[in-house]
């Protein structure tokens, strides 16, 4: 089988969340099974650090995907776990500083239709009986918006075509523009229908792939379910429950090389399920690094997060008072909503020795997180996935999840975690208090923490699982 993944992100050059993740770790382990795996990403700046053009020969030039799009070139470079990368060379689109989506004020780029529809038209291309490389794909697997278009373009473009798989990381984000975008990447006026790409009166990118993909996967199966009900599913439920034998929900994975406290870079004192004592040494030097008291009579609640309304931490901020009569010790790190940094700062300033806050990101301080705290706190409203709570299950640090997508997914009341169903800080708090009272009683404890770390959280099954839909779309007969 050969598969383009097509992405607009890829860790650790390019990562605004989970995807970055995704688009690092499934390639290489679905080469090692066997399938040969092409990645398709922007030539952004730090990608041009790690990859030189003197390095990066051009393997084809793109000039003729109409007047609106710049010129660009596909250059082949290999990532240093081997996964072939074709990147997308646009000076115009690509080279710009920060984040692939936003310009400097914190709004959308302008042309972010042309960007990313550019991206979407080469991954088609590629999939395409125009691509004349010697390697063409048996399935273009697109992901989120960013390359949402891509099968709609393989599909409404002539002649043969490779088979089309979207995933959906986070249906929140649709990639949503003006009728003039239309005209202005590519597509025929007869796509602007209900029955297309247009949504209440926008161009949609991610509505595109998942009428005109040939099969829709999500990052777990119960937000699979989520987003087909019309509370969850951002206007798209129709159209998902229409497709409903279209879509599946594949759990993500973690890199268990990264994320192994044993061997972790990021750690004084590793530890593994059968020395756990070595953990309570990262919380003492996690509590001194953070200026927080030096106690290990209380328990350490971390948070590693968007600081968001879509990841409840309104809800932990709303239960400041409670924490800290549990008593409990706190330490968040993120960035986010401008008004939920104020309130972890001032929270922070207010209790000292107490409650901890780092506003912004630092990879290394968050694996100190997982490993130095007692208890990790995720009280998301919605979550697609969500990793941290597969990485605190690794390190031994029993989550306190809300019941939705991966969440529900990975974590097992009182069996590696505390689950709380309502998405109300009274919710969150009865969870909490039942963790800090198995926390007390260390033979519990272990039980809960020693389920968590003997999980396979790793990328094999569901590699196994794309490689069992790839082989179903390359077989089946040609037809939406």
């Amino acid at each position: 089988m050969k598969i383009l993944f097509a992405t607009s992100e890829i860790a650790p050059w390019m990562k605004t969340g989970g995807l970055g993740d995704v688009a690092a770790a499934l390639p290489p382990v679905l080469r090692a099974a066997g399938i040969d795996v092409r990645v398709l990403v922007p030539y952004y700046p730090a990608l041009r650090r790690a990859f030189p053009e003197d390095e990066t020969p051009v393997v084809a030039s793109l000039g003729n995907f109409g007047a609106h799009f710049a010129g660009s070139a596909l250059r082949a470079a290999v990532a240093p776990d081997g996964t072939p990368l074709l990147l997308l060379d646009s000076l115009i689109y690509f080279d710009r500083p920060g984040n692939p989506y936003l310009g400097p004020e914190g709004h959308d780029w302008l042309d972010n239709h042309l960007r990313f529809g550019l991206l979407s038209r080469v991954a088609a291309w590629l999939g395409s009986a125009d691509n004349h490389l010697p390697w063409q794909p048996n399935v273009v697997h697109c992901n989120d918006w960013q390359t949402g278009l891509a099968p709609a373009y393989l599909k409404l473009l002539p002649g043969s075509h490779a088979r089309a798989l979207i995933t959906v990381h986070n249906l929140a984000f649709q990639g949503l523009f003006g009728h003039h975008a239309l005209r202005e990447i590519g597509l025929p006026e007869s796509a602007w229908t209900m029955h297309g790409v247009e949504f209440h009166g926008h161009l949609s990118f991610l509505k595109g792939g998942l009428h005109y993909a040939d099969a829709i996967t999500t990052v777990s199966p119960t937000y699979a379910a989520e987003i087909q009900t019309d509370e969850e599913g951002m206007g798209l439920a129709g159209l998902l429950r229409a497709r409903a034998a279209q879509l599946s929900g594949i759990i993500n994975g973690i890199d268990t090389v990264a994320w192994d406290p044993a061997r972790d870079r990021h750690l004084s004192f590793g530890y593994d399920v059968r020395h756990l004592d070595a953990k309570r040494r990262n919380k003492a030097q996690l509590q001194e690094e953070m200026g927080l008291a030096v106690r290990d009579d209380l328990p350490l609640l971390g948070v590693v997060s968007r600081l968001t309304h879509q990841k409840g931490l309104d809800l932990i901020a709303e239960l400041q008072q409670q924490i800290a009569d549990l008593p409990a010790q706190l330490v968040v790190l993120g960035s986010g909503e401008r008004g939920l940094e104020e309130t972890f700062r001032e929270l922070a300033v207010a209790r000292p020795g107490q409650f901890a806050a780092f506003v912004g990101f630092d990879e290394g301080l968050a694996h100190r997180i997982e490993a130095g705290a007692d208890i990790f706190l995720m009280p998301s409203r919605f979550e697609p996935c969500g990793l941290n709570q597969m990485y605190s299950l690794r390190y031994g640090t029993p989550p306190v999840v809300r019941a939705t997508g991966g969440l529900a997914d990975t974590v097992i009341d009182g069996v590696n975690g505390f689950v709380f169903r309502e998405p109300t800080a009274a919710a969150l708090l009865a969870a909490l208090r039942r963790a800090v009272a198995a926390w007390h009683d260390p033979k519990t404890w272990r039980r809960l923490q020693a389920d968590g770390m003997n999980r396979d959280l790793g990328w094999t099954n569901p590699a196994s699982q794309y490689a069992a839909l790839y082989d179903k779309l390359i077989s089946r007969p040609a037809g939406h």
